[in-house]
């Protein structure tokens, strides 16, 4: 048994029991959660280096002789993954204990916070490593528990609505999954991945095809694929900001991982692959649309990470080494690039009081660094050369050249598209947030509030066009809601102020705490490290890729994992094996 495989599961929960026990002690609670993280980290490099080295490492639970009992597998895809995802979660946690969020009891008590969190990664963990079906529930319930948890943190109304979306909408998905795996044990008496993966290939088409849309429907769901996606916007911007910036770069990705694992290894001969096509499409260009619709940070990166969703599923559905190295690639950058703009933007919100761009100007000025923070990864995402989200786009679309057909050429065109569009809605939010000075936004304000809008422009110079219910200045469109903020804004009785008169008035902080500032910068660090060494990231999810294509290598360690590693015939046996 591989010792080092269970420890990124095992050291969370026995962190978030330590932690829970040690609720009256902050200080080592803290303590505990940060050495664990660190851990993490340490333990999934580990295993990344042995399974580019050695090929997948198995760990069974409970001593079962092998294929019963648990299995966990970190194979190059799931090592990677899982490294990503402890970089992130630990730069999550520092910004969160650098904002004093533990600190205070009505907004994240300090004795749930930490536990849940743990219980967090160490879902995330179990579902990277899991080695079948039931265990990817489980890990799937995990994180539902500790994500309702973190999203109601502080019991506002807000938030509460925003976590009974979040629980229904994830309830559902694990009904539909419970049936899943139900309909999958009766056609073939196993869950075990690499049992499945010779089992399916035997059942009638018809079955086969009906549990491959179980479990694509139920994983779209987690990935938040369009149209199943329409919870997600809703969801995520109202929790605190380093709940917000775990659940958007990671939450959605274990999906997308479940959708690469299933596709690769259960069904490699998919029929459904022109239809993934399409729903990644679709869930690029709606994605899009809707970020460039949007008058809030939060709600814009929100409808940006759906979109970028569809380009991973672009290359799953290609079907090829091509293609699925480019998603792998794609999905480990857009952890980081995702999390750490939802950090930035929760110092936004700290430095300027909203993140409403009806309230914000002059932020490049104001806080020089903090548009830095934003402009990096900001143009990552938009994928301007030579950063990684242009290399991970291109990697696509050449898979996409590659493929040919009118489908994928149309994939590529769209995929382009989205990638330009992503460009314009980043610019119109630096435009508004951090060129425009904070007079003109509340000149805007000011004009919004007006009964006739169209007639009174005020100062700002924008040109103001009222059309089908929505008030258009310049490229931004606001809706009835900002409207009724405009005019709270310029009610000299309202408390509510924008950014111009938060200035005035002196009650902005002066600077934002450096313990903020540091994780947040080191993420924003971190992903360009995916620029720098996009060549050799390249070559390892494209042997990541191999492996998936090939399926031998992850059967093999999974079905003999003593012996016969080498054997390059043992996985053929052990899959056709009545287990």
């Amino acid at each position: 048994m591989n010792v080092l495989v269970p420890l990124p599961v095992l050291l969370p929960l026995f962190g978030a029991g330590a932690a829970l026990a040690l609720s009256r002690h902050p200080k080592m609670q803290r303590a505990i959660t940060v050495a664990v993280l660190s851990a993490i980290v340490v333990l999934a490099a580990a295993l990344m280096v042995r399974a580019d080295q050695q090929g997948p490492q198995v760990a069974w639970i409970g001593a079962w002789t092998p294929p019963l009992g648990i299995n966990l597998v970190a194979d190059r895809l799931s090592a990677l993954m899982l490294l990503v995802s402890a970089v992130v979660t630990l730069a999550v946690l520092l910004y969160s204990i650098g904002q004093g969020l533990t600190d205070d009891d009505s907004e994240a008590p300090v004795s749930i916070y930490h536990p849940t969190f743990l219980v967090l990664v160490a879902g995330v963990s179990n579902a990277f490593l899991a080695g079948d079906l039931f265990n990817l529930f489980v890990s799937f319930e995990m994180l539902l528990f500790a994500s309702y948890v973190l999203l109601t943190l502080g019991g506002t109304a807000t938030r509460i609505r925003a976590g009974t979306i979040y629980v229904v909408v994830n309830m559902l998905s694990s009904t539909l999954f419970l049936i899943s795996i139900a309909a999958v044990y009766a056609a073939t008496g196993s869950l075990n991945f690499a049992q499945l993966a010779g089992r399916l290939d035997d059942l009638p088409d018809g079955v086969s095809l009906t549990l491959q849309l179980l479990l694509l429907t139920t994983f779209a769901i987690k990935a938040a694929v369009f149209p199943l996606s329409l919870w997600l916007p809703d969801s995520y911007p109202t929790a605190p900001a380093p709940v917000t910036a775990v659940f958007a770069g990671l939450l959605t990705k274990v999906g997308v991982y479940a959708i690469l694992r299933t596709q690769t290894l259960l069904f490699p001969d998919s029929p459904l692959s022109d239809l993934l096509m399409w729903a990644a499409l679709v869930t690029m260009v709606v994605g899009i649309l809707g970020a460039i619709a949007q008058s809030d940070i939060k709600r814009m990166l929100s409808f940006t990470l759906v979109s970028h969703i569809g380009y991973m599923i672009f290359g799953i559905g290609l079907a090829t080494e091509a293609g699925i190295s480019g998603a792998i690639f794609y999905v480990a950058h857009h952890i980081t690039i995702q999390t750490a703009l939802f950090l930035v933007v929760g110092l936004i919100e700290r430095r300027a009081g909203s993140t409403a761009l009806l309230r914000l100007g002059g932020l490049a000025r104001l806080a020089p660094l903090l548009g830095i923070l934003f402009f990096v990864p900001a143009m990552n995402l938009a994928g301007i050369p030579p950063m990684s989200g242009f290399l991970g786009k291109v990697g696509l679309l050449q898979a996409g050249l590659e493929v040919g057909g009118w489908l994928a050429i149309t994939l590529v065109i769209g995929g382009t598209a989205t990638s330009l569009l992503t460009l314009y809605a980043i610019a119109k939010t630096w435009s508004a947030a951090f060129w425009r000075t904070p007079e003109q936004a509340h000149d805007i304000a000011q004009s919004l509030a007006a009964p006739d809008p169209e007639q009174d422009s005020g100062d700002s110079g924008a040109r103001i066009v009222r059309h089908r219910g929505h008030v258009h200045v310049g490229a931004t469109a606001f809706g009835d809601r900002e409207i009724a903020a405009a005019r709270r804004v310029v009610d000299d009785e309202s408390s509510d102020r924008d950014l111009h008169q938060l200035l005035r008035d002196g009650d902005l902080p002066s600077r934002l705490p450096a313990a903020m500032v540091g994780p947040a910068a080191a993420l924003v660090g971190v992903s360009l490290i995916f620029t720098f060494l996009a060549g050799p990231l390249f070559r390892y999810t494209d042997r990541a890729a191999e492996d998936l294509m090939l399926r031998s290598p992850y059967l093999e360690a999974a079905l003999n994992p003593d012996d016969t590693r080498g054997d390059p015939d043992s996985g053929a046996r052990g899959i056709g094996g009545d287990g």
